[in-house]
C-alpha cells in the first residue's frame, strides 16, 4: 500500500514539474521574441517620428515612391514639398510618406 502511494505521488511530481518547465519555457520564447522582434521594430518607429516631427522648410526629402524634393512648408501632419526643377510642381503629402529626410546643414557640410 505504502509503495502504490510513492508511486502515484512520484508521477504527481513529474507531471507537476512537466507543467511548470513548460511555463518556464514559453516565458523563455516569449522574452526572447520581444527582445529580438518587438524591441527593435518599436525603436526603430520612434527614430521615425522624431526625424519626421523635426522636419523643417528647406530640408530636402525622400518619399516612400521614391521621389525626391524639398519641404517648403510644415503643417501639423502635412508637408509641401516641391519636386524637381519645376518651381510649379508642388505637392501636399502627409508626414508618414516621407522615408528619408536630409537636413539643410548637412547638405553645406558635406560640401566643405
Amino acid at each position: 500500500m505504502y509503495s502504490m502511494f510513492l508511486a502515484a505521488n512520484a508521477e504527481q511530481t513529474a507531471a507537476g514539474g512537466s507543467l511548470v518547465m513548460t511555463i518556464l519555457m514559453l516565458v523563455g520564447w516569449l522574452a526572447i521574441m520581444y527582445f529580438l522582434l518587438i524591441r527593435p521594430q518599436k525603436k526603430q518607429q520612434k527614430q521615425m517620428d522624431e526625424l519626421r516631427n523635426a522636419i523643417e522648410p528647406g530640408d530636402n526629402i525622400m518619399t516612400t515612391g521614391g521621389f525626391y524634393g524639398v519641404v517648403l512648408d510644415v503643417v501639423d501632419d502635412t508637408v509641401i514639398v516641391e519636386f524637381g526643377n519645376n518651381k510649379n510642381c508642388r505637392i501636399p503629402m502627409h508626414k508618414n510618406a516621407i522615408a528619408e529626410v536630409q537636413k539643410e546643414d548637412e547638405e553645406v557640410e558635406e560640401e566643405k
